[in-house]
């Protein structure tokens, strides 16, 4: 157990291979009850919303959500969000726990005076149950677990399960499919060991937050604070399709508009290491002569992949598939290639 965003987080329990491994080849288990859960009710709530994100929430119909940066006016991220529309007078933003305090702010100065609003997450709990085995866990714990497999990908639906009352969504942050389960906080507990009992003959195993960001990263899924902040822009950062400068305003639209015209200067890609060494936070990426390129965001071994894998930014002029890098691993000049990603798909089933 560590301390993350305010909390005591899980980092492991049995191992981080085993973990990931588990989620890959059956279904794990995530406490994300950290992040943070804002509610807006009221006629112009999609209105407020779709002003603050890059996305089009405006296609949202009931039942439905989308993945989304919020910017601020010179384009850069405030946070990356999932939206969720519950009816087209309530809606749903889900956003990371080190970012709640800032984005709660931020929602509910657009809010005043058009629409209710609501910082739900001290009372709200989420469990994400992610793997290819996932349904079936789902299914086997009862109430309406048999029919969430009939659940679109990034649709959600009131339910109960494992005795419990609940709002499921198939969305995830791992790279498989499954589901995240929102419930009140008194009833996480409830939850977790209904759906662990559920899934024990079937391979399901806790995951922590460390199998998490191996299991992201692997997927190529950006990490707040890591891949992206307030100093990065979606279209550098390879999160363009989430940027509709179609619509008629959001805020930041006219920097990214000026920014897409401009020419990116750089941009976040994936490599692999060549070389032995593993790259890490903050460890500069150099050309082949040495010099100064970017920096990695992100890196780790990629226990799926079998290989040693990075997210970082370079220059625009070298990101092109197959450009050979260094990574500087604490002094030392590691080999790298920019490679494609995700680095793991998962499998048509």
């Amino acid at each position: 157990m560590v301390p993350f965003a305010g909390y005591e987080m899980p980092v492991q329990y049995e191992g981080v291979k085993q973990e990931h491994l588990a989620v890959r080849g059956a279904a794990g288990l995530f406490d994300v009850s950290h992040m943070g859960e804002l509610l807006l009710d009221g006629d112009a709530a999609g209105a407020v919303i779709d002003e603050l994100i890059t996305n089009d929430a405006s296609k949202l119909t009931d039942g439905r959500a989308l993945y989304t940066c919020a910017c601020n006016e010179a384009g850069t991220i405030l946070d990356d969000l999932i939206v969720y529309r519950k009816a087209r007078d309530r809606w749903l933003i889900v956003c990371n726990a080190s970012n709640r305090e800032k984005i709660a702010a931020h929602v509910a100065a657009a809010a005043k005076g058009r629409c209710d609003f609501e910082d739900a997450s001290d009372r709200t709990a989420l469990i994400a149950l992610q793997g290819p085995r996932a349904l079936e866990v789902a299914a086997r714990a009862g109430g309406d677990g048999p029919a969430l497999g009939e659940l679109a990908s990034f649709a959600l639906r009131e339910a109960e399960l494992a005795g419990v009352t609940c709002t499921v969504a198939r969305t995830g942050y791992t790279g498989e499919d499954g589901v995240e389960i929102f419930c009140a906080k008194g009833d996480a507990v409830a939850l977790w060991r209904g759906l662990l009992a559920a899934g024990s003959e079937l391979g399901l195993a806790p995951a922590g937050l460390a199998a998490r960001d191996t299991l992201r990263l692997e997927a190529r899924l950006s990490l707040y604070g890591n891949d992206i902040d307030e100093t990065t822009n979606p279209l550098e950062a390879g999160l363009g399709w989430t940027v509709k400068l179609d619509k008629s305003r959001f805020l930041g639209k006219e920097a990214l508009v000026a920014i897409k015209a401009a020419g990116l200067a750089r941009k976040l890609v994936g490599f692999e290491m060549t070389g032995r060494g593993i790259a890490r936070h903050g460890y500069p990426l150099l050309d082949e002569s040495g010099r100064a390129l970017g920096i990695c965001t992100s890196g780790s071994p990629g226990p799926t992949v079998n290989r040693n894998i990075g997210l970082g930014y370079v220059k625009a002029g070298h990101a092109a598939l197959g450009t050979k890098l260094l990574v500087d691993c604490r002094g030392k000049p590691i080999e790298a290639v920019v490679a494609a990603t995700p680095f793991y798909k998962r499998p048509s089933r």
